[in-house]
């Protein structure tokens, strides 16, 4: 059985191979699972490792300094009264943009630069509480929150996400890169995190028993593989129907495991490697073959909840005829003859096909763009009815209005300046979010990252923006668009640091002791990440973002626009003079920078 197993195992993996690969690198990262195959080449940034007074949390599960955030913001709070003072007397202050230092607009310019919102809030607990012990327990356990709202809607249901591509891998030809939204096309997000959640509780309780946790692990095992194919299960009923399956299966699915202990061995004498490129996509795309096997078994046993087991063609393929009824609207549309679209001319035709970029969206050049995605739209929907890829269509659960939105997804599209602009400014402050959310939760401690004092991080910004234009090219291949984005993000990145480390003798980041990097600059680790968040934002991110910024009127679009750049200029010019630093942030560059410097230097 175990050789049947891998071997159609193996022939699933030899079809998917690159995406399969992805899909558990993005679960290594989030953590939800193979975390361990990262561990080799994963390093602590050394900025960010400096001693502070600390505590650990759960057993280590999360250092958490905020005594010196508590007791410094209580400080700052008072330089802030002091300093408002002063500006109230009339004396200059040397850190005031564009002379500002009185009136309404100076003041709320002052608050967002010097970063005394995160003061304020916590000066604000600490007045209602009378306590800096309380404060402290407040802002850890709004903390942890955070992090277990992340854990419950993304972490763990992302098991979910993973085994449904694995599963549709098996069956089909391709696997269209939507399907990674497909919880959120059937409405069903929020019941799968609650199902695996439960599942996990219910495991951790067992734990603490002798033997109970190792036992409820294989009793469990099937949860995301049910939950993946009927997302409207209840956790109840995936629990129940996942024990009933795995009775009396439980020692041969321990031996089918214990057979990859020797992909373990390599994986290990590889730092990981291994496991990365081969072993974990492997072993998930044979405990799918288990699940089939469980499944078909749980069926002819006629096993209580069996019925639940109700996604027939996630595991055959339809008829041409079924498909030809449900998809006859896309076929009339194949068969149509096609209009003649006038192409575009000039510069105008030159920046939509090469970049594309639409200037002004006339109506020639959105009828351009209209061509253009219903030829995607249906190149998208011609795999389903071909029988390629999986037939949404046919699934059990039915998106309605959100089912028609999914397939809007337009990726091969084109953006206006404008709508380049806003994106330009949500990457730049999802990436500023992220690296102080990071910081925050690992260290307890608010740092404004980033050179800049604003809440941006315009390197994000600007890698989200030129893998949009400069590889819109590449869009149709998402393989060779993976590379291209984590050659593009490393060069955009090497040089970034390179140039602040001349310029400003400092250093904002430093990925030295990392796993192959490139004189502390960029490395391995940091550049898969962005690959994948690349890959999010072509196919995912920017259309959706996209969609709802065509729905703002010019007369509203760019007036934003406009004072969104004016308030990044301004922070330019301040930041230039008065680069954001300090603990957390920067570091001396105790090296002289030389051209020798420039000679590539892998540390593995």
């Amino acid at each position: 059985m175990r050789k049947e197993l891998k071997r159609k195992a193996k022939q699933s993996l030899k079809k998917h191979y690159l995406r399969f690969v992805m899909v558990c690198l993005i679960a290594a990262y989030l953590g939800s699972e193979f975390s361990t195959s990262l561990g080799a080449i994963q390093k602590n940034d050394p900025i960010e490792s400096e001693s502070h007074t600390s505590i650990n949390i759960i057993g280590g599960f999360s250092s958490i300094k905020l005594e010196n955030l508590i007791n410094e913001s209580l400080k700052e709070d008072e330089n802030l009264k002091q300093e408002n003072l002063n500006q109230h007397q009339g004396e200059e202050k040397e850190n005031a943009i564009l002379g500002r230092r009185r009136g309404v607009f100076a003041a709320i310019l002052n608050y967002i630069t010097s970063g005394s919102i995160v003061v304020t809030i916590v000066t604000a607990i600490n007045s209602m509480t009378h306590s800096s012990n309380a404060t402290f327990i407040i802002v850890i356990i709004v903390a942890l929150l955070l992090m277990e709202l992340f854990y419950f809607l993304f972490v763990d249901t992302y098991t979910v996400i993973a085994r449904r591509v694995f599963m549709e891998g098996a069956t089909y030809e391709k696997i269209q890169a939507q399907k990674f939204l497909f919880l959120i096309r059937v409405k069903r997000w929020l019941k799968a995190s609650w199902v695996i959640f439960v599942k996990n509780l219910y495991h951790a309780l067992w734990s603490l028993t002798i033997l109970g946790g190792l036992i409820k692990e294989y009793s469990y095992m099937m949860v995301p593989f049910i939950v993946a194919e009927n997302p409207n299960v209840t956790a109840k009923e995936a629990i129940g129907l996942s024990r009933r399956m795995m009775k009396g299966h439980k020692w041969e699915c321990f031996v089918l495991k214990l057979s990859f202990i020797g992909w373990d061995l390599l994986g290990f004498v590889t730092l990981g490697i291994g496991h990365i490129l081969f072993k974990n996509p492997y072993y998930i795309a044979t405990m799918t073959q288990y699940y089939i096997r469980m499944r078909v078994l749980a069926k002819e046993q006629g096993i209580e909840g069996a019925e639940l087991l109700n996604d027939r063609y996630l595991f055959e393929k339809p008829e041409q005829g079924q498909l030809s009824h449900v998809y006859m609207d896309v076929i009339k549309e194949i068969n149509a003859p096609q209009e003649k679209m006038d192409s575009l001319k000039g510069i105008h035709k030159w920046l939509a096909n090469w970049f594309g970029i639409l200037l002004v969206r006339s109506d020639k050049e959105v009828e351009y763009e209209k061509s253009q995605m219903r030829q995607i739209r249906i190149a998208g929907l011609k795999e389903a009815v071909e029988g390629n890829v999986y037939p949404n269509r046919l699934f059990s659960i039915q998106g309605g209005d959100k089912e028609k939105r999914m397939e809007m997804i337009y990726y091969m599209r084109h953006y206006t300046i404008w709508s380049l602009i806003l994106i330009f400014f949500i990457v730049s402050f999802i990436g500023w979010m992220w690296e102080v959310s990071l910081h925050l939760i690992s260290y307890g401690v608010f740092i404004n990252r980033g050179i800049l004092h604003g809440p941006w991080l315009p390197i994000y910004g600007f890698g989200g923006i030129l893998i949009l234009i400069i590889l819109n090219k590449f869009r149709k291949n998402p393989v060779l668009e993976f590379v291209l984005i984590v050659v593009l993000c490393g060069v955009l990145e090497y040089f970034t640091a390179y140039y602040l480390e001349v310029t400003k003798g400092l250093r904002w980041w430093d990925y030295s002791g990392y796993f192959i990097n490139l004189h502390g600059r960029i490395c391995a680790e940091g550049l898969l990440v962005f690959g994948i968040g690349g890959i999010a934002i072509v196919y995912f991110i920017a259309p959706l973002l996209d969609n709802q910024i065509r729905k703002l009127k010019t007369s509203i679009l760019i007036p934003i626009c406009i004072l969104l750049l004016i308030g990044f200029a301004a922070d330019q010019v301040y930041s230039n003079k008065h680069p954001n630093t300090g603990e957390g942030i920067t570091n001396t560059v105790e090296r002289e920078i030389s051209p020798d410097h420039l000679l590539i230097n892998l540390h593995i």
